[in-house]
């Protein structure tokens, strides 16, 4: 029976020889016979799902679509997803490559429906795949770390193939333009110090101490630790996000065919620009947040401006200072390794794009604390 233009009426017969049924596909399997397709693949003998071998001998078709493809390959899927074996047949070779496109192309959804995966077994592997992306993410880093020693070692010997221009753009960019925020911010957060520091220790008629609280926090811990989640927030995102971009537009891939390597090109420079930002803009944020902590003082605390000077005087010494300035290039390095590491990574979408600007600042900000408690261990034990 054929309909006009339709090809060859659908049909399937099977046949049962021992442990395995065979079942042949004739006709046409195309979109017009849909609704026959679909209630012949429905009316599968049952006796099928009992067998261990199946074979579908597709040599009977006249014509096969899309549709006619994904069905065959749904019975071969139904009957492998109870463990037993499934063989197509007679396949003609000009039906062979839509076939299997259409078995690559469609998830299998049969399987994921019939298939629960245990609860604890999806968080241990789902741990394992966390635990294995973040060693991979910190080899990344360490091979960054060696890419731009190599890359500084390169400058050192040859000073004038080192981009000058280049890095005082990024000073300016990340140093000069941040210092409004940066001194914004920590003036705020040295308010906040000392109100509630003066506001716990009244309790005890001590409020005077809240001075030595807001210098020694500030010169040691805090203030070097906002300013450079601040410049991973600011900075390193936009690191990430331009050679992300440059990726994506193979401007990379252009450099590497020019002769020129991108590590010397483009993140040098960025990574020392960063370096030499980060201590300037820690000192400008210390002396932000002690201004900010004592007009907060006076205001809120009765502590007159003479008294706060002498008080921190009294309190501070040259030592907290020092430790602040210390930790503030390596902080930054670390800042400007993991964008530059992040950026290389993305893979030509604007999720991916997204995805590593993301990475990049919670990186930062995580390794940036981790370092952060490390020296404060090492300064403790050496008596700083």
């Amino acid at each position: 029976m054929r309909g006009a233009g339709l090809g060859t009426q659908p049909s399937i017969e099977s046949t049962v020889s021992g442990d395995r049924i065979q079942i042949v596909a004739t006709g046409s399997w195309t979109t017009p016979y849909a609704d026959v397709l679909e209630s012949l693949v429905d009316k599968i003998p049952p006796v099928a799902a009992g067998l261990k071998n199946l074979t579908l001998d597709a040599a009977g078709l006249s014509k096969l679509d899309t549709l006619g493809a994904w069905l065959l390959e749904r019975i071969m899927r139904a009957h492998r997803n109870g463990g037993r074996e499934a063989e197509l047949v007679g396949l003609s070779p000009s039906f062979r490559r839509l076939f299997e496109e259409v078995r690559q192309a469609s998830p299998d959804t049969i399987g994921a429906i019939q298939v629960r995966a245990n609860p604890l077994s999806a968080a241990v592997t789902q741990l394992g795949r966390a635990t294995t992306e973040a060693g991979f993410g910190l080899l990344r880093i360490v091979e960054m770390f060696g890419a731009l020693g190599i890359a500084l070692l390169h400058v050192i010997v040859r000073p004038q193939t080192f981009r000058a221009t280049s890095a005082i753009h990024h000073l300016d960019r990340v140093g000069w333009q941040a210092i409004p925020i940066v001194l914004l911010i920590t003036f705020l957060i040295g308010g906040i110090i000392a109100q509630q520091g003066i506001f716990q220790l009244r309790a005890f008629g001590a409020s005077d101490y809240a001075v030595d609280l807001l210098g020694i926090l500030v010169l040691r811990e805090l203030g070097v630790l906002i300013v450079a989640i601040m410049v991973a927030g600011r900075s390193g995102s936009s690191y990430t996000a331009e050679l992300g971009s440059m990726k994506m537009r193979e401007e990379i891939d252009a450099l590497r065919a020019m002769g020129l390597e991108p590590t010397e090109v483009l993140m040098l420079p960025r990574v020392a620009a960063i370096v030499c930002a980060l201590p300037i803009l820690a000192f400008f944020g210390a002396i932000s947040a002690l201004a900010g902590g004592g007009l907060v003082s006076w205001l809120y605390g009765g502590i007159s401006p003479p008294v706060f000077l002498s008080r921190l005087n009294e309190a501070v010494t040259v030592t907290h200072f020092e430790v602040g300035m210390i930790k503030a290039p390596f902080m930054a390095l670390i800042i400007g390794v993991v964008a530059c590491s992040e950026g290389m990574q993305v893979r030509g979408s604007a999720e991916s794009l997204g995805l590593q600007t993301t990475a990049s600042v919670v990186k930062s900000i995580f390794l940036v604390i981790v370092v952060d408690g490390l020296f404060a261990i090492f300064f403790s034990s050496i008596g700083m």
